[in-house]
């Protein structure tokens, strides 16, 4: 998995057998990149290959230029049943120090994919539990299908849901996060996007492609280094308390973006009455 995302982004695989791999990932000429776990016969689960194959990807992702947006999807029917059953055996014979670099492996995924510049979606079809409803909080954006399951059921074998729990924490607070941790219930598309792990319900895998195929729409008239700023906005504000420094320095920030060559742009195609560059 060593082929770089070229500029301007082109259509690519990393693998040379896509079948055999336990993630892929390929890309349009304008930007769009789509990873889909590739693990059907065991519910997309997760295990120390697949978590270093999407940590080598986000990486790629990350780095990569022209890339608009991220889709994650789930191969066969589900998003993903979490962690795979024979990892999860495999795991009871290691020593304190194997269990502790497995948490970080997972924990290293997570946090590459939150730090992707672009926009990044969860489409999510059957099942979401554990890493796998993780997955979809560390997203910027979820949209499920009417019938998906999500579940944090990780009490139901002794242990925590603590190296997703930053993602989940954020997207649905602390009382639905307690609620969820402690029951390990799993609950439908409707609780999930009242609480907010999700953003839309669709009411099938169709449904799923129309509502990307909108986003993508919407996304391809926001310039992409505002998308980027704004992604970075956010999660400074939210890390820090109201006060002169932080509005100061989203005065400094707008100023930065107003000064830039996409700033320069948007103001001369409102004076010319035309649409933007990016949005051509």
């Amino acid at each position: 998995m060593t082929n770089p995302i070229s500029d301007p982004l082109v259509e690519n695989v990393i693998s040379e057998d896509v079948a055999l791999a336990p993630v892929s990932l390929s890309a349009t000429e304008d930007g769009i990149a789509t990873v889909i776990l590739n693990r059907p016969d065991r519910g997309n689960a997760f295990d120390g290959p697949t978590i270093a194959a999407l940590t080598e990807i986000f990486e790629t992702l990350k780095g990569a230029e022209g890339v608009r947006l991220v889709c994650l999807r789930g191969q066969g029917g589900h998003f993903s049943a979490g962690r795979d059953l024979d990892w999860i055996r495999m795991a009871a014979d290691w020593s304190e120090g194997d269990l502790q670099a497995d948490a970080m492996a997972t924990a290293a995924m997570l946090r590459t994919l939150d730090e992707i510049p672009a926009l990044t979606v969860a489409l999510v079809e059957g099942l979401a539990d554990g890493i796998g409803a993780g997955l979809v909080a560390a997203c910027d954006v979820a949209i499920a299908t009417a019938d998906a399951r999500f579940a944090f059921s990780d009490v139901k074998i002794g242990v925590i849901p603590a190296m997703v729990s930053p993602y989940v924490i954020r997207a649905i607070g602390a009382r639905a996060a307690k609620a969820l941790f402690a029951t390990g219930r799993a609950f439908d598309s409707t609780h999930a996007l009242a609480i907010g792990l999700i953003h839309g319900v669709a009411p099938d895998a169709a449904g799923l492609d129309a509502a990307l195929a909108s986003l993508v729409a919407e996304l391809k008239t926001s310039a992409p280094g505002a998308v980027e700023a704004v992604k970075d906005l956010v999660d400074h504000v939210a890390a820090h308390p109201i006060s002169h420094g932080l509005i100061e320095d989203a005065a400094h920030r707008l100023t930065r973006v107003r000064l830039s060559e996409e700033g320069r742009e948007g103001l001369a195609a409102i004076v010319a009455n035309r649409p933007p560059a990016w949005a051509l």
